[in-house]
C-alpha cells in the first residue's frame, strides 16, 4: 500500500535533494566516533572550467613534486568548509578566478581515506594569475584551447573527467548535481535498491526499522574500510540480507549531503545512490530478504516508477569511479 511507502523521501532523493539521516543505520554496527577530514578521511575537490573560446582552465603546479607540470585547480578540503566552498577557495588560490559550481561531474573514491569531488564549474570573476603571482600554490593560470596532451600533465587522470565535463556541456546525462547542506557524522549510502524485470515491473528495497525507509549503511573506520572503497558496505550488506549473492551493477549518485562542522562535529557524508539487481530470469521477482530488518515495495504509481526506470535505463546519475 502507498500509505507504508516512503514516497517523500524517494521525491528529494530522485530530485538530487536531501533527507535526514537519522542514527538508525542498516548493515553491521556503525562506527562509534565520527568521521573527521585530517584524522581519518580525506575529500579532495577538483574543477572543470571553460571560457567562451572552450579553453580550459589548467594550472601550472609550484609543488617541489611536480613543479612545472599542468593540471586541474585541485586540493584537499580542509575542516570546517563546505565541499563547494573548498572547491571555490582551491579555484581561486591556484588561478586568481571566481568561479560558481554548475554539477559534480563525478565522484572518484577508494573509500573514506581518499574521496575526490570533480565538478563542472563556470567564471564569474577575478583576474588569471601570472607568473608574476607565482606563489606556494601555483605558478600561474591558463586557458589553454588546444588539447591538454600537449602540455606536460602532472597526471593523465584529468583526462577522463575533461571527457566527462565536454559530454555534459553538449548534452547533460543527468540533472545539476549539487551537495545539499545537512549534517552527517559518517560517511555512508543511502541505497536506491532497483529490481527491475523484463515485464517493466519495479520493486525498490526498503529498511522496515520504524517508518519504511531507503536502507542506510556506514562506511566503517578500520583501515581495512577507510580504503576499501565505498561499494565494500553495500556488497556486504547485501550478502547478508539477499540470496543468492547478488550482483548489483555499478553505483550512480543521486545527490550527496554534507555540513561543515555537522552532528558531533562529524565531517561525514551521505552519498544517495542507484544501484540494481540484475533479474535471474525474465519475469522474475526479486529476491527474498532473509531479514525481517527489509522488504521489497513494487512501485506502482506511474510518475515515481518513470522516474526510477528513467535514471536507470540512461544511467543518467553522476558516476562512481572506485
Amino acid at each position: 500500500p502507498m500509505g507504508e511507502a516512503p514516497t517523500p523521501e524517494l521525491d528529494a532523493v530522485l530530485g538530487g535533494g536531501g533527507w535526514d539521516v537519522g542514527g538508525t543505520f542498516e548493515g553491521p554496527p556503525p562506527p562509534t566516533g565520527p568521521i573527521r577530514l585530517g584524522k581519518n578521511a580525506c575529500y579532495v575537490v577538483l574543477a572543470v572550467l571553460f571560457n567562451e573560446e572552450d579553453g580550459v582552465l589548467l594550472v601550472q603546479e609550484a609543488k617541489p613534486e611536480c613543479r612545472g607540470k599542468w593540471y586541474l585547480p585541485a586540493g584537499r578540503m580542509e575542516p570546517g568548509e563546505s565541499i563547494v566552498a573548498a572547491m571555490r577557495r582551491e579555484v581561486k588560490e591556484e588561478t586568481g578566478l571566481e568561479c560558481e559550481a554548475l554539477t559534480l561531474l563525478a565522484l572518484e573514491e577508494r573509500g573514506p581515506a581518499w574521496i575526490r569531488f570533480a565538478f563542472l564549474a563556470r567564471p564569474t570573476g577575478g583576474t588569471l594569475k601570472t607568473l608574476e603571482e607565482a606563489d606556494a600554490e601555483s605558478l600561474q593560470a591558463t586557458w589553454w584551447p588546444g588539447d591538454p596532451c600537449a602540455l606536460p600533465l602532472r597526471a593523465l587522470d584529468i583526462l577522463p573527467l575533461l571527457d566527462l565535463a565536454a559530454r555534459y556541456r553538449r548534452s547533460p546525462p543527468h540533472p545539476p548535481t549539487l551537495p545539499q547542506e545537512l549534517p552527517c557524522a559518517l560517511v555512508c549510502l543511502r541505497l536506491l535498491l532497483a529490481f527491475t524485470n523484463d515485464a517493466g515491473d519495479l520493486w525498490v528495497l526498503l529498511g522496515t526499522a520504524g517508518t519504511p525507509h531507503l536502507p542506510v549503511v556506514a562506511c566503517g573506520t578500520s583501515l581495512a574500510e577507510l580504503r576499501g572503497g565505498l561499494r565494500l558496505p553495500v556488497l556486504r550488506l547485501l550478502r547478508d540480507c539477499l540470496s543468492p549473492d547478488p550482483h548489483p551493477g555499478p553505483l550512480g549518485l543521486l545527490g550527496l549531503q554534507h555540513r561543515a562542522g555537522g552532528a558531533g562535529g562529524g565531517d561525514g557524508v551521505c552519498f544517495n545512490v542507484l544501484l540494481s539487481i540484475p533479474p535471474s530470469s525474465p519475469g522474475a521477482a526479486p529476491p527474498e530478504p532473509h531479514s525481517p530488518a527489509f522488504r521489497w515495495w513494487r512501485v506502482e504509481e506511474e510518475s515515481l516508477r518513470g522516474r526510477i526506470l528513467q535514471r536507470l535505463r540512461d544511467a543518467a546519475t553522476v558516476p562512481v569511479r572506485s
